[in-house]
């Protein structure tokens, strides 16, 4: 059973930056689909990055985000990151990882969202 745990969610000023993390347990697969989304209160669930997890980790990121997020991965630590830089009010949101261990098509689910796997989100709250 694959499961994902977030943490790294905090509240900051706008402008400044965090570093969220998902850990993952219950496989270990050397091609696979990751990926962050988001959701403010009282908006629909949005796709912030998705990435293949191979030697070339091709990724997909939201326009809202290009430049200033990145998502990256330790594969020892079995970890995927999300370093969010210059950070905006419209960034609050519970922030969830994703996963799936058939990495086909997996650029597109940045708009699909379909992922077998879930975490239970970390809260990111930017204040102006």
């Amino acid at each position: 059973q694959v499961q994902l745990v977030e943490s790294g969610g905090a509240s900051v000023q706008a402008g400044g930056s965090l570093r969220l993390s998902c850990a993952a347990f219950g496989y270990s697969y050397s091609h696979y689909c990751m990926g962050w989304f988001r959701q403010a209160p009282g908006k629909e669930r949005e796709g912030v990055a998705v990435t293949v997890i191979d030697s070339a980790s091709s990724t997909n990121y939201a326009d809202s985000v290009k430049g200033r997020f990145t998502i990256s991965r330790d594969n020892a630590k079995n970890t995927l990151y999300l370093q969010m830089n210059t950070l905006k009010p419209e960034d609050t949101a519970m922030y969830y990882c994703a996963a799936d261990t058939n990495y086909v098509g997996c650029w597109f689910r940045l708009q699909s969202h379909d992922f077998p796997y879930w975490g239970q989100g970390t809260q990111v709250t930017v204040s102006s």
